[in-house]
């Protein structure tokens, strides 16, 4: 039998999907996973998968793999299930009881080989342990690049900046047309398998819900994760992450729009329920908590000072091109969580 299964909207929900992939093959050890998906970068090297496909990559689809065969469709949405709607069941839960599988597995899996991990690696390696920051997430079409439902505010995420800049090399994860921090090395050229590498590398990791946090999960790196509600939570999150959870909202929202979440995940300004954006996280909450999360990981990083930071911009560079010639390039639980609830 086929297993066709489709996973539509971001790379972090693709990353999520690995874990739904090994649950499948759990039950279906002897038949063949086929995934569809806009990340194909993801599931490389899965052994779990068997064939994976871009959306570009279906041309005689149905005539190579539906047509008189034995299929099984896994296609639909889990963000419009019950179950995940009032932020009741984790997304993964919520995929394997769509279509009657075993949900056994709890957490995605990444698997990076070993060239891989050396090529990056090598490359990457100097004398500061990395500390990696994740503060925006969304497509690069967003009509808004900060996102309040779901993004790290510039200040709080200036203010951690400047607790740990002297003793890590800061790497912050963004686009180039996302908000821009100061005292950090801006990460905007690599691609997924790249990234996933520096991830697997790093210290310490302050994440926001978005695919980054997705990854750690995936490569067993326990980070700090701010969350907007206990909701989002329940939806996205992982026991082993420290889940910091936003203030409770200080004024009424205006929740005219809101169809299936409390909040659009674009942000809709009219639907900010508090005076300011200080008062969505405490700084000092999230500083302390980032001090106890990855101690002891370890401490091969990126480059210590002025010149160590421009040389990771040319060697980020260098690597994502020489990825990409090599024709490795890819576009880009019900309980409740440990978390904690900023102050």
């Amino acid at each position: 039998m086929k297993i066709i299964f489709q996973i539509d909207g971001g790379i972090g929900k693709s990353i999520a999907a690995t874990a739904v992939c090994k649950a499948v093959k759990a039950q279906y050890p002897k038949d063949q996973l086929i995934v569809i998906t806009g990340y194909p970068g993801v599931f490389l090297c899965n052994p779990y998968v068997d064939k994976v496909l871009g959306f570009g990559d279906l041309s005689y689809f149905f005539q190579d793999h539906i047509e008189g065969q034995d299929v099984k469709m896994m296609l639909h949405n889990p963000y419009l299930e019950t179950g995940f709607i009032k932020g009741e069941t984790h997304i993964i839960k919520v995929w394997c009881e769509m279509f009657g599988i075993e949900p056994t597995v709890k957490l995605p899996e990444l698997s990076i080989n070993n060239r891989e991990q050396n090529f990056y690696g090598n490359q990457f390696r100097s004398q500061k342990p990395i500390m990696l920051l994740h503060t925006n997430g969304g497509g690069k079409d967003q009509p808004n690049k900060y996102s309040w439902t779901r993004d790290l505010p510039i200040a709080t995420a200036q203010k951690v900046v400047n607790a740990f800049a002297n003793d890590y090399n800061i790497l912050h994860i963004r686009r180039e047309d996302q908000l821009p921090l100061q005292g950090v090395t801006a990460i905007t050229n690599l691609d997924f398998r790249a990234l996933a590498v520096l991830i697997s590398m790093s210290a310490k990791r302050l994440l926001i819900d978005s695919f980054a946090q997705h990854a750690a999960a995936a490569l067993n790196k326990q980070s700090v994760v701010c969350m907007i509600n206990q909701t989002v939570v329940n939806q996205f999150g992982y026991d082993m992450h420290t889940n910091i959870i936003a203030n409770p909202p200080t004024i009424r929202p205006e929740l005219r729009h809101s169809v299936y979440s409390r909040y659009n995940i674009s942000g809709n300004p009219t639907e900010f329920p508090y005076n300011n954006e200080g008062e969505i996280y405490n700084a000092d909450e999230i500083i302390e908590a980032v001090k106890t999360v990855g101690s002891n990981q370890p401490t091969s990083s990126f480059g210590g000072g002025q010149d160590d930071k421009k040389e990771v911009k040319k060697i980020a560079e260098e690597a994502n091109r020489e990825h990409k010639q090599n024709g490795n390039g890819n576009k880009p639980p019900n309980s409740r969580k440990r978390s904690v609830v900023a102050k």
